[in-house]
């Protein structure tokens, strides 16, 4: 197990010294992100930014494939629950779609449903589901949970609460307006 967990360091360092060198450079060395060009600096990237991109997510798919491959050898609950709430960050990408086209005018556009349906698919799998089998893996293992420090378990045991909660009350205004704009499609 010494072995594996050297090796996984290894490989975490490596990823942590390469990811901040490349953001280092991409943002206050390259011109990628310079206020001088005219086009909108969220869509901007290079094929260097997609590589360190996906250097970065490979790392992590590979991190939490070892995590449960190991479980709990190379890290306790923390760990998954941390990767939990961080799946959860797989909404964003159609969220500010979602603002982007409906402040270019493509409300009525098939992307806008397309994204609205894929909005309403992921985040009922990522934030509600997701959070539902984490409540049940925090009561299984609640015994360990509660040989944390004190913080630490105060936190795994509210937090989650409030996020989920946070993440119902978004998902009702998914829905709500999932049922407003198909409802109008299906007028017209």
């Amino acid at each position: 197990m010494k072995k594996i967990e050297w090796n996984n360091r290894g490989m975490s360092t490596v990823h942590a010294v390469f990811i901040t060198m490349m953001s280092v450079y991409l943002v206050f060395l390259s011109d990628l992100f310079s206020d001088q060009l005219d086009d909108p600096v969220t869509f901007r990237s290079s094929h260097l930014s997609n590589f360190t991109l996906g250097v970065s997510v490979g790392y992590f798919i590979a991190d939490l494939a070892m995590i449960f491959w190991f479980y709990p050898s190379l890290g306790g609950m923390e760990y998954l629950y941390t990767y939990t709430f961080l799946i959860s960050e797989t909404t964003t990408p159609g969220i500010n779609l979602r603002w982007f086209l409906d402040v270019a005018g493509k409300k009525n556009s098939k992307a806008y449903i397309v994204n609205g349906v894929a909005m309403f698919v992921t985040w009922l799998m990522v934030r509600i589901v997701l959070f539902i089998y984490l409540f049940y893996h925090i009561l299984t293992n609640y015994d360990q949970v509660k040989q944390m420090d004190t913080f630490a378990c105060v936190l795994i045991s509210v937090a989650p609460i409030i996020l989920f909660t946070m993440n119902v009350i978004w998902f009702s205004k998914i829905v709500k307006g999932l049922k407003k704009t198909l409802a109008k499609r299906h007028a017209e």
